[in-house]
């Protein structure tokens, strides 16, 4: 069944390359964008920020129903500023200690129901690509087409490793490896909306593709689905 309004949910683990698509997908079509692996980051930064212990069940619940959240692309959508009560945050989120706050706060059953209905709100017209682990199995489970991207653990840390040395940081391709196998495990095992592909999700390797195939491939099955939507002209 299709939603009222066009949805693409693209799930994966971490390093799998859904922000990249995601991002050029919702600009060639000109349809809205959620990061909702970036809610998480955001309400474990928020928690910070505000004293919040990531134990607080009840208190982390709250703070996420409440949440000052807003993406904005800019003027040639190829990039998303994160904004948190009003602040850019972007640089914040990509730390390793806010993944690992995510991670935890997201196995949290009382804290997914309070960022469940917002998520689905950001569903809105032209279109929505909803960039996540549980779009298409818990949050939009009608969506129009579900797509799950993957790739070995090798080349998702070696992806961060390049990420963070071309951002000028230290890093560890051992470790970033063994960290991301861990947060795997938690992601696949946790009892609340495991990290899996949807029964009918497309599954999309891309360990030996390149975005622009990838995001060629998306874009090729969309107009199949849905032959009335068409990618913007490229400007």
């Amino acid at each position: 069944m299709s939603t009222a309004i066009p949805v693409l949910t693209i799930d994966g683990p971490g390093g799998a390359g859904k922000g990249t698509v995601c991002m050029r997908v919702a600009a060639a079509m000109g349809w809205h964008l959620l990061d909702s692996g970036a809610l998480y980051r955001l309400l474990g930064l928020a928690a910070r920020q505000h004293g919040v212990e990531l134990t607080d069940e009840e208190a982390l619940a709250r703070l996420a129903a409440g949440l000052d959240v807003d993406f904005e692309v800019n003027r040639d959508a190829t990039a998303v500023t994160t904004l948190l009560e009003g602040a850019p945050v972007d640089q914040l989120l990509r730390t390793e200690q806010t993944g690992n706050d995510a991670s935890q706060v997201a196995a949290i059953p009382a804290v997914r129901e309070a960022l469940l209905e917002r998520q689905r709100g950001f569903a809105k017209a032209p279109g929505l690509v909803a960039d996540g682990r549980d779009m298409g199995t818990v949050v939009f489970p009608e969506a129009d087409l579900k797509i799950f991207l993957t790739a070995s653990a090798e080349e998702r840390a070696r992806r961060r490793y390049m990420q963070l040395k071309e951002q000028g940081l230290s890093a560890n391709l051992s470790a970033l490896q063994d960290e991301m196998e861990a947060r795997d495990r938690r992601d696949r095992e946790r009892s609340v909306a495991p990290l899996k592909p949807a029964e009918d999700a497309w599954e999309v390797d891309t360990t030996d593709l390149d975005i622009v195939g990838v995001v060629d491939m998306i874009l090729e099955r969309l107009r199949d689905v849905l032959p009335e939507q068409s990618p913007r002209p490229a400007e």
